[in-house]
């Protein structure tokens, strides 16, 4: 096995937790993008300890949202990290889209508005002319063109079975504008032969949920994306700080409990954001469901379900009480 001898990215994504943030929507028949609402929530995920955010990203239902929302949910947030005195914070934008010319414009659009990174899935509208040749030359296309640096976002449930494999990676780790991969295939055997490979400097491995965070910091991973943070920011930020810290036995205990209340996300994306609602809305201010509801025509979760996840990700809630919220210089009161 050879190391990598590609030069260090000029701007890498930082290590750490992201939450990939869900949308927030008026309870009305169209169900417009409610701004106030995002930015209470941007400012508790970032209280919260997440040590980065990506919005319009899968749990952010960027396939449902127009370009003008998406422009006006990234200036909304870049405000909000702003007020809170954190205005270098980091903000991921989805950029994934069909052709190669829709995402580089999706990702001038995200600069514009203060995003900071961009978040690419592959196209898999026509999966069967997704060629090699093809996969490559789209990532390369965008990165070239794209004013962001790229991570490449790897969800084969959510692109017709599309998975880049370790050789489509490391090949595309590079080029000088892609920094990074998120792995929501959930493959650590893809992730140690990575980081086999390369230093975070060069390309970093994140994982696509908190519920192996702990396993994917040991294979040489700097952290993960998770939908879980939603709900519970601090104790999924929690399982890296306590890594870092070097306190191993404390980090595994808690991605212990982390696993087992992640499972009620891994169902849908409408346990995730009803969960959400359940367990953070009443802290926000937010206490109408329907502003937690997915957009439609996707339908939110059955009575049944709602239970379910009650008891699934309630055992996190102890855990979730104990730890503080960050403090930083600028304190404002959550609004506009």
């Amino acid at each position: 096995m050879q190391k990598s001898t590609i030069p260090p990215k000029e701007k890498p994504l930082p290590r750490g937790v992201y939450c990939p943030v869900i949308s927030l929507y008026k309870p009305t028949a169209r169900q417009e993008i409610d701004l106030d609402a995002m930015y209470k929530h941007c400012q508790f995920l970032v209280r919260g300890g997440q040590h980065g955010l990506v919005y319009q990203g899968t749990n952010g239902e960027a396939v449902l949202l127009s370009p003008e929302e998406k422009i006006s949910v990234i200036k909304t947030v870049r405000k909000a990290v702003t007020d809170l005195g954190v205005p270098d914070y980091p903000i991921v934008a989805g950029i994934s889209g069909q052709s190669t010319n829709e995402s580089i414009q999706l990702a001038e659009d995200a600069a514009k508005a203060g995003a900071s990174f961009a978040l690419l899935l592959p196209p898999s509208f026509w999966a069967k002319s997704v060629t090699e040749e093809a996969l490559l030359g789209f990532y390369r296309d965008v990165a070239d063109a794209s004013p962001l640096p790229v991570v490449i976002y790897n969800f084969p449930g959510v692109t017709s079975g599309i998975d880049l494999n370790s050789d489509d990676l490391s090949a595309l780790a590079s080029h000088p504008n892609i920094v990074g991969v998120k792995l929501t295939c959930g493959n650590v055997g893809k992730a140690v032969r990575l980081t086999s490979k390369f230093t975070p400097a060069q390309f970093s491995v994140y994982g696509g949920s908190s519920d192996f965070l702990f396993p994917t910091l040991e294979a040489g991973g700097v952290g993960c994306v998770t939908g879980m943070a939603n709900v519970f920011p601090k104790s999924t930020s929690r399982v890296y700080d306590l890594w870092i810290a070097g306190k191993k036995e404390e980090s595994k205990r808690l991605q212990d409990i982390v696993a087992n209340a992640e499972w009620a996300c891994k169902k849908s994306l409408a346990l995730t954001k009803f969960a959400a609602g359940y367990f953070a809305g009443k802290k926000l201010g937010l206490t109408d469901p329907k502003t937690f509801f997915p957009r439609k025509p996707y339908l939110p979760a059955n009575e049944k379900m709602q239970k379910w996840t009650i008891e699934t990700m309630g055992v996190l809630l102890e855990e979730e009480e104990k730890i503080p919220d960050k403090v930083f210089g600028k304190v404002v009161n959550g609004t506009h």
